[in-house]
């Protein structure tokens, strides 16, 4: 196991994981963390997961640290022409607004792909890192060999086998969560901007959130395939929880391949979240 972390780990929230995950039909992986005392629970979390849009938060750390190091700018322009458009399949605002093409700033490509899970913005910003080939390297240093990044958003939108060629493991999953965390890729500023956006993002509430005390705060990212004849590749969702003490649960959850509908399959995000929480705030 890559995860140098995983010294403390929590057996009974091993096996309440578990049986959340034998409600559905699919396969679920599941890595938390309490980040600052080591304690954590897994559930295949060594298993490779179709990432879906939770590539974009490796894809924008890796932008930022190209700001930190001087190679961009936020206020940088971008040109987005109408080959880059990414198909109707593929959820884009960018697109929607700008069907023949536009010029946006990096932090404006930034906003679209976090906040918005922009496939267009996406594949913009992982053109600028250098492509799947720049990728590789930046996330083998946080996470180890447990992250793919090969195929952009329009080629997902274009064949569904392609979407199984993004994976991460839940547990190199957290280990990016816990690199966001601490501080250690990426200057304050960046940080929190990145931060900031990953706690206002439009993408579902109904995940890590879901059940957890009003006002939380969440920083996440999900991640959703379509659905083709009745099976859907991945519903995920990957975030920072800042519980009651101040301290941080690193959680990333990902249910692959399953058959059920999306208020089932994000439900047991919520559920497994849950348990985490409520399991590690009774020493709060």
């Amino acid at each position: 196991m890559w995860l140098a972390f995983a010294i403390k780990p929590d057996l009974a929230l091993n096996a309440q994981f578990a049986q959340i995950s034998k409600t559905i039909q699919g396969r679920v992986g599941v890595s938390a963390l309490l980040i600052e005392t080591g304690e954590s629970a897994s559930l295949h979390g060594s298993e490779h997961f179709p990432m879906e849009s939770v590539c974009k938060l490796p894809i924008a750390m890796a932008i930022l640290s190209d700001v930190d190091k001087g190679d961009l700018t936020l206020e940088e322009k971008v040109r987005v022409l109408r080959a880059d458009l990414v198909p109707p399949a593929v959820h884009s605002p960018l697109r929607d607004q700008h069907p023949h093409g536009t010029e946006v700033t990096v932090r404006e490509l930034l906003q679209f792909t976090i906040q918005q899970s922009d496939g267009t913005a996406s594949d913009a910003l992982l053109r600028l890192a250098g492509g799947p080939r720049r990728m590789a390297p930046f996330t083998r240093s946080m996470a180890g060999p447990g992250i793919s990044i090969e195929e952009t958003e329009n080629a997902m939108g274009r064949s569904d086998k392609a979407g199984y060629h993004n994976w991460a493991t839940p547990d190199a999953s957290v280990a990016v969560l816990k690199t966001l965390q601490e501080g250690s890729r990426l200057s304050a500023a960046s940080r929190a901007l990145l931060l900031e956006m990953l706690t206002t993002t439009s993408t579902s509430t109904h995940r890590i959130q879901g059940l957890l005390p009003p006002g939380t705060t969440v920083a996440h990212k999900t991640g959703t395939s379509g659905t083709y004849h009745g099976l859907t590749r991945g519903t995920n969702d990957i975030g920072l929880v800042t519980m009651p003490n101040g301290r941080h649960l690193a959680i990333a959850v990902f249910v692959a391949d399953a058959t059920a509908d999306e208020a089932a399959r994000e439900g047991i995000i919520a559920q497994i979240a849950k348990a985490a929480w409520d399991r590690w705030s009774r020493d709060n």
